[in-house]
Formats: C-alpha cells, sequence, structure tokens
C-alpha cells in the first residue's frame, strides 16, 4: 500500500473573545478561526501486524523534545480512541500502522498545531483502515481529543463557540495574504487564563461575508483576543513580535492568535506578505508567510471518508 499523506495546517484565531465560563470551569468562547498555508505533514505506513495500534515517529524542525509512541501524544490517542470506538472485533483485524509526523510547525503557539495534528491523524486513519464513523461521532471523538480539534478536521474557515466545538461557517473571506511570527517561547495556555483580566466579552457580530481586506479589517479591528495582554505579561517578547509585524510595509492589521506566542498579520496579498518577511525576521524568530489555505473539505463530503 502506497504511504498515505495529510496536512496539518496552522489554525488561526482572527479574535478570540471569552463570553463565559461553565460551571466545570471551562471557558466559554467566541472565535473566528482560519487555516494558514503553513502545516505539518502526516505519512502513514500500513502492514506490520494487525490490532489497529499506532507507532509514531516524529522529525521535522521542531521534532527535538517531542518523544516519538508517547502516549500522551494526540495522534497516539486519536488511534486509540477510533480503535476505542470501532470496538475489540472490529479493531482486531485493522492494520496497525506507523506515522510519521514532520513537525514544521512550533509547539504550544497558539496556531493548533498538534490540534490539527490531530485532526489530520483521524483523516489519516479512516483511510488507511477504511472506516464509515457517523460524523456526530467523530466530532465526539474529536473533542475528547481536545476543544481546538473539530475544527481541525475539515480545515475549513468557522466559527468557533462553547468551548470550541461548536462550529458554524465563517464570513465570505475576501483575498489576502498572512504572516505568521512566533518568538521561540511558548506560553501556558491555563497561566494565561489565569492571569487574564477579570469579566467577559460578548459574542461579536460579523456579516454574512467580506467583500475586501479593508472590510474585515475594520470588522476585526473592532473585536479582541481576550488572552493577548496576558500573554504579553506572560511573555513580553509577544509585545515585541507584535509591534515588529504592525511596522512591517503593508501589514493591515496584527494580533496574537490563540492563547500565543504566535501572532499574524493580514497583508493585501500572498506576495506582500511575502516582501515583507524580511523587515520582520529577526534572531531566533520563525517566521512563514503566505496564502491562507482556501480547499479544506467537509469529511462527510468526501467519497473516501464518512456519511453524514
Amino acid at each position: 500500500m502506497s504511504p498515505l499523506r495529510e496536512l496539518a495546517h496552522a489554525k488561526i484565531n482572527l479574535y478570540l473573545h471569552v463570553t463565559g465560563r461553565r460551571d466545570d470551569g471551562y471557558h466559554l468562547l467566541d472565535s473566528l478561526a482560519v487555516f494558514a498555508g503553513a502545516a505539518d505533514e502526516l505519512r502513514l505506513d500500513c502492514g506490520y501486524g494487525r490490532g489497529g495500534h499506532v507507532r509514531l515517529r516524529i522529525e521535522g524542525t521542531f521534532a527535538p523534545g517531542l518523544l516519538d509512541d508517547s502516549a500522551d501524544n494526540l495522534i497516539v490517542r486519536a488511534g486509540a480512541l477510533l480503535r476505542a470506538h470501532v470496538g475489540t472485533d472490529v479493531a482486531a483485524r485493522l492494520p496497525d500502522v506507523e506515522i510519521v509526523l514532520g513537525k514544521e510547525l512550533p509547539v504550544a503557539s497558539g496556531i493548533g498545531g498538534g490540534s490539527a495534528d490531530a485532526a489530520a491523524a483521524l483523516r489519516l486513519l479512516l483511510k488507511a483502515w477504511d472506516l464509515s464513523v457517523d460524523r456526530a461521532d467523530l466530532m465526539v471523538l474529536a473533542t475528547r481529543l481536545g476543544a481546538d480539534v473539530p475544527v481541525c478536521l475539515d480545515q475549513l474557515p468557522a466559527r468557533m463557540e462553547g468551548i470550541g466545538e461548536e462550529l458554524t461557517p465563517a464570513p465570505g473571506l475576501p483575498p489576502c495574504g498572512m504572516m505568521l511570527v512566533n518568538c521561540g517561547q511558548s506560553v501556558s495556555t491555563p497561566q494565561v487564563f489565569r492571569t487574564r483580566a477579570p469579566g467577559f466579552t460578548p459574542r461579536a457580530d460579523l456579516p454574512a461575508r467580506w467583500n475586501t481586506l479593508a472590510d474585515m479589517v475594520r470588522d476585526l479591528s473592532a473585536q479582541t483576543n481576550d488572552l493577548q495582554d496576558a500573554a504579553c505579561a506572560i511573555c513580553p517578547e509577544i509585545t515585541a513580535v507584535l509591534d515588529s509585524l504592525r511596522a512591517a510595509p503593508g501589514c493591515r492589521l496584527a494580533r496574537m492568535s490563540g492563547s500565543g506566542a504566535t501572532c499574524f498579520a493580514l497583508f493585501d496579498s500572498p506576495e506582500a506578505a511575502r516582501a515583507a518577511e524580511p523587515a520582520v525576521r529577526q534572531g531566533k524568530w520563525w517566521v512563514w508567510a503566505g496564502d491562507l489555505y482556501r480547499t479544506g473539505m467537509r469529511l462527510d463530503a468526501r467519497a473516501d471518508s464518512l456519511s453524514a
């Protein structure tokens, strides 16, 4: 069987409002998520045994420090959840697989890298194991892996609410370019939530579509990332990244994504974003510039995947 391949694209939160908190302590969010061209790559080989076991090997720029085959890795956990979902009898007939993760996205950086990897693993395993799983069940499995995993399954622009698992289509997006910058420091999401200012932000009022980037920037400028100030207090270099992005030629909007530390900037085009890259790149910062990823597809619309 030829190796199967999936790209796990970076998820970017164009804004992020903390709208409330559940009784169990989980925060309620309202966020608009898009996907950048930057991605990890997962490759899968089958055929070394039976039982549906997942073996993981990690390589790439950000592989150092990550443990292959750790039971805590979201890719390994994705395989275990799928195997448990289909039951012991079916799992016994599934081929064992090895997944090679090419880790090119920064770790713990607010762009959903681990969540995107887990979602890509689910897509790969559904194909490799020729499984048909109801979409609602798959979304439950994805949510058990993490609140960002459901939106990463389809890799389509979406509005995220609840704890992240309530997804609705995003407004229509205009052409634009994007730059991502990570300062090389990770920030703890729980610490960011503990540090953020108290209170909640209302749900954003968004149009059905944006015809121009100027329209989108105008509306996004009226929103916030409620975690940005806290993350900057914990990691002051995020402020330096934001200052550098805002000063870059052609930058239309700069903001932190998720709980940090990666920040993004919007430009008129991918070419404009790439042209501005030298003005931003410095030291050990990770910098990527290019287009949004616009060709994601609902899994239940794919012939080789799920039924609705």
